[in-house]
């Protein structure tokens, strides 16, 4: 097949990483890049000239916008780009990338701003430009035949098309000239030029058996309504299983180098953990729990943590958590936050609370519009110094150790052995962590000891330590806030949002859990954890507002100078789903349980396929979008599949009747769709595994707090219901002085309604657990409650 000439790039399924396979490079897997170089902002400035300008300069992605005054003519995604295909009879150059990626932005430099490619570009094929985060559906059909053609895939995403949009063939990142024995970016496009003008018809229909051959692959069906018992039974434990076999023990996290932090995984470790309490297994409890607050704490202490800044970087590049790629991921943040608070939960150490609060905080201060949008990245590269022409990765975030003695003063020495830094520069750990000097004289820093030993080693209480890092932490923020700052990428995702506004409601109550007293440092703000549920209030409001017409029950994917063209997909209605029962469980309004129960019935409508089961990850309504798929990797970022059982099993035990058997019955058929992937390959699926155990557990409890909302006694009882670590537990409450949520409960679920009639007591929040049809006697106390809920 024609398609086997053309060399895979060097990019992996991995965002911004990069390696060869020709094996006399000897550049290590997931190297560091090294090149440099000058990006065009997405925020366009009005008093600047432009020698060329295209069609991306109207479009409101950031990342289009920074390819607006590239030499090729770019088109967006589109009917325009399809019809001049078409008219010209010529292939499409599909280029997919995001505004953050590090190779995106290098072969923009060396491909997309010459003027000698832009010509061959122009002269033969149209050109499209796609923002992967602003168009995942777009990026998802042609990721796909990369992946099953060559074996792997990355970004920037680099893809030659039919007319009618059917693959031809493709890759990733290409330098432009040939080298390294492989060729280079002008070298393949006069090869698909001869190609389509000699094997013009070989090549569609390739293409076109492929979409097939994948359409059919990626949207499985099930004729049985649920999962067998055996796997049911076994698939929680054989991903624990698995993941316990990958465990680094000296550094933490599951896997070799590059390490990410991948929560799904430490998740299902804590679930596992539980329910292996439950059923006897102490000692697998042990380990499992132990595994992840040691991945936790390796990874706090770790440069993938920003610690003058708050917040977490994407990924390491050797195995000890050093040195990261330096980009903010805002999906990353959400989801650390709820394995963070999660760990509180169980071990009560505010260690663990204060790192929850050190990424809210950074979002807070950084990541937050001025009408509760949260944006979506922060890019790994910047100037070092206003007025540089060229960008380097971490620039913002390095330090020299001379720069250290100049800010932090009579401190800098004990600063800088609690952070490892050096003259020489400390990126020195790992054989993997600079292996091209890139990082020499600079330091990440990183802690190597505990705070307690290096207290004692520096011979004060550790009160006084702590003050004086944290006063050190602060004037290095100050410092670092008159550089040049990494490009925001201010897009709102909805899907992104959705984790976010999960973490914060959930951080509201947590946290009162906290002991009376405790000292927080900067980055940490300290402030009431009340304030957190207001930030994630304004969140999904402005979500309500931008993005979801209330006369369709539709979402729109993402927003930035208004809404996107692209709809919303099954992420955006399942991640959104689990934010607002979130907000609601922990103490929001019963309007945001309204209004997911009615996304719910929005996304079953969308995509749920009533036959053979399971969600499809787009509506099959944009003709251009060739393939339709079901979703079920939990990565990055969980499958919308995965989140959707949670979700179904958390509203059927809210509403009542033929409405709960529907959304039970529906997460057990789209269990029972991906059967197979459980079975054989459980490690790809952890949060899918926890579904499935959710679904097979014998009860689930139900919290019911029965009092007036607006008292403190109120706030402190939602606390206590949420004190202890059990994801397999309901809470709900009702106002019995509200008229219009006593009338929900009246259609939603009667008993409940029925509940608050009868147990309503002035001055008082009662507490009710319930469990196999069966509600304990009334409590008012929160510690009762939380004894209550230990047994």
């Amino acid at each position: 097949m024609l398609t086997r000439l053309f060399f895979l790039s060097p990019s992996s399924s991995f965002r911004s990483s990069y390696y060869f396979f020709n094996k006399s490079i000897k550049l290590p897997f997931f190297s560091r890049p090294i090149s440099v170089f000058s990006m065009a902002e997405g925020q366009q400035s009005s008093s600047k000239t432009y020698k060329y300008t295209n069609r991306l300069a109207s479009e409101h992605s950031p990342y289009l916008l920074q390819h607006a005054h590239n030499p090729v003519d770019w088109y967006p995604w589109g009917e325009e780009a399809f019809a001049e295909a078409r008219k010209r009879d010529v292939p499409i150059f599909l280029s997919i990338g995001y505004s953050t990626c590090h190779w995106c932005h290098v072969m923009e430099v060396e491909s997309f701003e010459d003027e000698e490619v832009a010509k061959l570009l122009n002269d033969w094929f149209v050109s499209i430009k796609v923002d992967r985060e602003e168009r995942p559906d777009v990026d998802k059909v042609y990721m796909t035949y990369v992946q099953a053609l060559y074996g792997g895939g990355g970004w920037p995403l680099s893809a030659f098309l039919s007319p009618d949009l059917k693959p031809l063939m493709g890759g990733t990142y290409f330098p432009p000239e040939d080298k390294y024995g492989r060729p280079g970016f002008k070298t393949i496009l006069r090869k698909v030029k001869e190609a389509w003008n000699s094997k013009r018809d070989m090549l569609v229909q390739s293409g076109a058996f492929a979409i097939e051959q994948l359409s059919e692959a990626l949207a499985a069906t099930s004729t049985l309504n649920k999962l067998s018992d055996e796997v049911l039974q076994t698939a929680l434990h054989k991903c624990a299983d698995r993941l316990a076999e990958t465990y680094d023990s000296e550094y933490g996290g599951f896997g070799s180098a590059p390490k990410f932090p991948r929560p799904v995984e430490m998740q299902l470790m804590l679930y596992n953990s539980k329910r292996s309490r439950e059923t006897g297994k102490t000692g697998e409890a042990k380990n499992a729990l132990k595994m992840v607050l040691f991945t936790l704490e390796c990874m706090a202490r770790g440069g993938i943590h920003d610690h003058v800044g708050g917040g977490f970087h994407r990924y390491s590049v050797d195995e000890c958590w050093h040195v990261p790629h330096f980009e903010k991921m805002l999906y990353d943040q959400g989801q650390l936050v709820n394995v963070y608070l999660d760990a509180f939960c169980i071990t009560k150490d505010v260690f663990y609370s204060s790192l929850s609060r050190d990424i809210l905080d950074y979002l807070r201060r950084d990541m937050i519009g001025p009408n509760g949008e949260i944006f979506s990245a922060e890019d790994a590269d910047s100037y070092e110094s206003e007025g540089a022409s060229r960008k380097k990765e971490g620039a913002f975030y390095v330090w020299t150790s001379t720069e250290v003695d100049n800010i932090v003063g009579e401190h800098a020495t004990l600063v800088k052995d609690h952070y490892y830094i050096k003259p020489s520069g400390n990126c020195d750990l790992s054989s993997r962590s600079d292996p091209h000097n890139e990082f020499e004289d600079k330091n990440v820093l990183i802690e190597r000891s505990s705070t307690s030993a290096m207290a004692s080693k520096h011979a004060l209480p550790i009160e006084e330590y702590l003050d004086i890092l944290g006063n050190a932490r602060r004037e290095l923020f100050d410092a670092r806030s008159k550089r040049p700052r990494p490009h925001l990428d201010d897009k709102v995702i909805v899907s992104w949002n959705g984790l976010v506004i999960s973490s914060l409601a959930r951080a509201s109550k947590i946290l009162k859990g906290e002991p009376v007293g405790t000292r927080f440092y900067f980055p940490v703000a300290g402030s009431n954890p009340k304030e957190y549920m207001d930030v994630a209030e304004k969140a999904a409001y402005f979500i309500r507002k931008h993005l979801y017409n209330e006369q369709m029950r539709r979402l729109q994917h993402s927003f930035r100078n208004g809404p996107s063209k692209a709809p919303g997909f099954l992420d955006d209605y399942a991640f959104l789903i689990a934010g607002l029962l979130d907000l609601y469980e922990f103490g929001g309004s019963v309007f945001w349980l309204g209004w997911a129960l009615e996304l719910q019935e929005t996304q079953d409508e969308l995509f749920l396929d009533k036959t053979g089961g399971g969600y499809f990850s787009t509506t099959g309504e944009d003709p251009s979008v060739l393939l339709r798929v079901k979703e079920d990797h939990d990565g990055a970022e969980p499958s919308g599949n995965s989140v959707s059982v949670i979700n179904l099993v958390r509203l059927a035990s809210m509403v009542a009747g033929d409405k709960s058997k529907l959304h039970r019955e529906t997460a057990e058929h789209v269990l029972a769709v991906f059967e197979k992937r459980l079975k054989d390959t459980a490690v790809a699926v952890p949060l899918m595994c926890c579904a499935a155990d959710m679904v097979a557990f014998p009860s689930r409890k139900q919290v019911v707090l029965v009092g007036v909302k607006s008292s403190e006694e109120f706030e402190n009882m939602v606390a206590a219901a949420h004190a202890a670590y059990d994801p397999n537990k309901t809470v709900i409450h009702i106002d019995p002085s509200d008229v219009e949520e006593v009338g929900f409960w009246e259609e939603t679920n009667r008993n409940i309604a029925l509940m608050a009639k009868n147990n309503a007591a002035p001055d008082k929040v009662i507490a009710l657990v319930c469990q196999n049809f069966t509600c304990s006697p009334p409590v008012c106390d929160p510690k009762a409650l939380e004894s209550l809920l230990s047994q």
